[in-house]
């Protein structure tokens, strides 16, 4: 059996089966994301301890924000012979967020990374195009050298900077 066969719920297939208490939710997301959204009652097991940690009984569903990784938890599950139905939530949290359904935030939840991405490399570019004006014409280099970086994220799927916001104190998350 393979991932692509697993089933796949709309939100709104899911809100349902929610309600009903038939399943169980696993978000597959780092605690960062989680604490920054998540359904309510959905517990949060990141994708690199998903074969080392127990789960709960019964029918499980993964969650991540566009379903790649739970797609990717779906196939480690699946190898690895869990014995429940598993099934995934298409379009993630995206979908579940663009559906107007219930999410659960706590409070002083960091901003989501790709967020603090976009502020940090907005905020270089243009301090490296006022500075050129204002300075010296050499710090239009740092604007370069910024998009050169979110260039090769694009092409690559590495973030350097993101990797670095990351691991700064504010994005820390206690379980």
């Amino acid at each position: 059996m393979s991932s692509t066969t697993t089933p796949r719920f709309s939100p709104r297939e899911l809100a349902a089966r929610v309600e009903s208490g038939q399943i169980s939710i696993i978000d597959v997301r780092e605690p960062m994301e989680y604490v920054g959204g998540h359904i309510p009652g959905s517990q949060n097991i990141p994708l690199s301890r998903l074969g080392s940690t127990s789960l709960p009984e019964g029918p499980l569903v993964l969650v991540c924000q566009s379903g790649k990784r739970s797609e990717k938890g779906l196939a480690t599950l699946l190898r690895e012979g869990h014995p429940h139905p598993l099934a995934d939530l298409e379009g993630g949290m995206g979908a579940w967020q663009q559906a107007g359904l219930p999410m659960k935030r706590r409070q002083g939840a960091p901003l989501p990374l790709m967020r603090q991405v976009q502020i940090a490399a907005g905020s270089l570019v243009l301090l490296g195009v006022i500075l050129s004006q204002t300075l010296a014409p050499g710090w239009i280099w740092l604007a370069g050298f910024v998009g050169a970086g979110l260039t090769f994220a694009g092409v690559s799927g590495f973030c350097g900077m993101a990797r670095l916001l990351a691991v700064m104190p504010w994005n820390r998350v206690q379980a």
